[in-house]
Order: structure tokens, then sequence, then C-alpha cells
């Protein structure tokens, strides 16, 4: 096995650990294959699209995903040495409406081993939005406004 093999299966392996953990509800064991400036983009027109910034972003935004009952069963996983494409299913238990849908995330790996960068694409980008909307109000001004 070359040492190219070998980091793509490490990379592989974290990104299994993540969905592992994910199936757990457990932020520790996400978070421990994350970088800590992790940059996670979700797509969509939704209260929970965007790019997610650093750990604290990024488990939120998973933490508000339990709260669906969202679940992710794998498909494929391959690497390319620096990437790492993942195919999943990914669905609703709970909540007003529902997603099913294949989902296809990019994962970027740093110089650490860890992940820096996600993006997640949709196969289904409308029943999302429309599911999000339905299940994630945003609250009323000025309470929604940063401050």
């Amino acid at each position: 096995m070359t040492t190219r093999e070998a980091l793509s299966d490490l990379k592989v392996e974290a990104v299994h650990h993540f969905f592992s953990a994910y199936a757990a509800n457990d932020a520790k064991g996400m978070s421990a294959v994350l970088a800590p400036n992790i940059e996670w983009k979700i797509p969509g027109h939704h209260p929970l699209s965007g790019t997610k910034h650093g750990l604290d972003e990024v488990v939120s935004f998973f933490d508000q995903l339990g709260k669906a009952g969202f679940q992710a069963d794998p498909v494929f996983l391959g690497s390319n040495g620096e990437y790492v494409v993942d195919i999943h299913r990914g669905w609703t238990t709970q909540g007003v409406g529902q997603v099913d849908t294949t989902w296809a995330l990019v994962w970027h790996f740093d110089n650490d081993g860890k992940v820096d960068r996600v993006v997640n694409l949709s196969g289904d980008q409308h029943q999302m939005d429309n599911y999000v909307w339905a299940n994630f109000p945003l609250a009323p001004l000025p309470a929604r406004l940063a401050r």
C-alpha cells in the first residue's frame, strides 16, 4: 500500500467515525475529526443554510438537525488522497413534512488530518428548504437580528 492510499484510507475512516458519532448524537465524537476552523457549507434558502464557521457553529447546526430526528446512512465513500466524497441517504423522522433524499458531501482535510472544509450537496434542495421553513421558523423581530 502506498502512502497516498494509506492517507486516503485514514480520511475515509475519519468520515466513517463522523457518521458513527452523528448517529449516536455524539458532538464530541463529531468534533474529534473536525479542525477548529472548519467551514461547512449548507446549501439552500432556509434559516439553517449558509456557511458555518468553526466548531461551535457546525455542532449547533447538527444539534438542530438532531432535534428534527435527521438520520444519515452512508452509501458510498471514496477518496483521492486530498478529498473524501460521501454519498448518503438523509431523512427526517420528526417534524412537519419530511426529507428523504440523497446527499453528496465533499470533505477536505488540512495538513493535520482534520476536516477543514465540507461542501454539502442535496439531491432535492426544494424538499429540504420546505422542511426547514416548516420546522425552524425565524424568531420575530427584533429578536432575530444579530447584535
